[in-house]
């Protein structure tokens, strides 16, 4: 037996929110299928899984109906090959390497295979399928790239971009594809998902759900980050007495290498939530302007390659002046 394949490539499961399916199974029912689809909504709430899912009914694989409305068999050979990198009418753009490592964005060049791969006949399907995970992930000029795709749509070809913050994505792209709103959930029910999935108490769990707005993706992934223990830090470092120099430079040394720069994002996350929370009680004209900065800081980081202990010694020294 073949080892399960890890994220969305890999899921088969019904997705909660079946309204997304709705629209696409109805447009491609009566032959108004749009050549290009934007999957909005916050990271974790299965736009990419969708994704896969349109694509593996669009390219063939055998429906299952007790998967959900665009469920396939697993075991269907389109299913197989899409799991192995291996259909030849799928492409896939991502940060992800070969070696799971992240990088920095897709490249122009990745970008620019789209009109070569959209220009040719299927090959063993109706359809050729893109799929972009995600959109936000492009730089200017792999953007500019991807629009000359939409700009002359391609025949039996579909495009989905998956985008978190479809606002930073250029309006010419934005206008030319046809929107699918992925909704949060409850945060009871996201509570509720982290307390059976990971056996947290409830009041980790909830804390967990809050975090995440409501995706149940997220919060399982913050889970995984140690988010609990982070945002502890971060209150203690707002809302606390002084931290402990010894436990700083600690902290400064969790924040570097491959993962160092989502845990700044997370805990600058997590210092920014607890500073609404004192500007709201006092000096509002104090904490409101760090808040600010802190919102900025992790983006300036990563796009001048800024030295995450420095960062972070500085944003101590800010909030020192704050609650003085």
């Amino acid at each position: 037996m073949s080892e399960p394949v890890e994220g969305p490539r890999g899921q088969y499961h019904a997705l909660k929110d079946e309204r997304p399916e709705h629209a696409f199974l109805s447009a491609l029912e009566r032959g108004r299928l749009h050549h290009a689809w934007m999957l909005t909504g916050p990271e974790g709430l299965g736009k990419a899984t969708f994704a896969y899912r349109a694509a593996r009914r669009l390219l063939g694989a055998r429906p299952d109906a007790g998967r959900g409305l665009l469920g396939s068999d697993p075991a269907d050979q389109v299913s197989r090959l899409i799991e192995q990198d291996a259909h030849p009418d799928l492409l896939v753009l991502e940060r992800r390497s070969e070696g799971g490592k992240l990088r920095k964005n897709i490249s122009v060049e990745e970008a620019r295979a789209l009109p070569e791969f959209f220009s040719k006949s299927p090959s063993m399907a109706a359809w050729r399928v893109a799929i972009v995970d995600a959109a936000d992930d492009l730089n200017i000029n792999s953007a500019n790239a991807l629009l000359k795709t939409l700009e002359e749509p391609p025949e039996r070809g579909v495009l989905f971009l998956v985008a978190q913050s479809p606002a930073r994505l250029l309006v010419t792209i934005r206008s030319r594809c046809r929107r699918l709103a992925f909704r949060p959930w409850p945060i009871d029910e996201v509570a509720g998902l982290v307390e059976r999935r990971l056996g947290l108490p409830p009041g980790d769990a909830r804390a967990l759900a809050l975090m995440s707005g409501g995706s149940p993706g997220r919060a399982l992934d913050l889970a995984d980050q140690g988010a609990l223990e982070i945002d502890a830090t971060a209150r203690a470092l707002v809302l606390g007495d002084a931290p402990d120099e010894a436990e700083m430079l600690r902290l400064a040394d969790t924040l570097r290498g491959g993962e160092g720069q989502a845990r700044l994002d997370l805990l600058f996350d997590r210092l920014a939530q607890a500073v609404s929370e004192r500007a709201e009680a006092e000096r509002p004209e104090a904490w409101g302007g760090l808040w600010y900065r802190l919102m900025r800081i992790p983006g300036e980081a990563a796009s001048l390659n800024l030295d995450r202990a420095d960062v972070l010694f500085s944003t101590l020294a800010d909030i020192r002046r704050a609650r003085a």
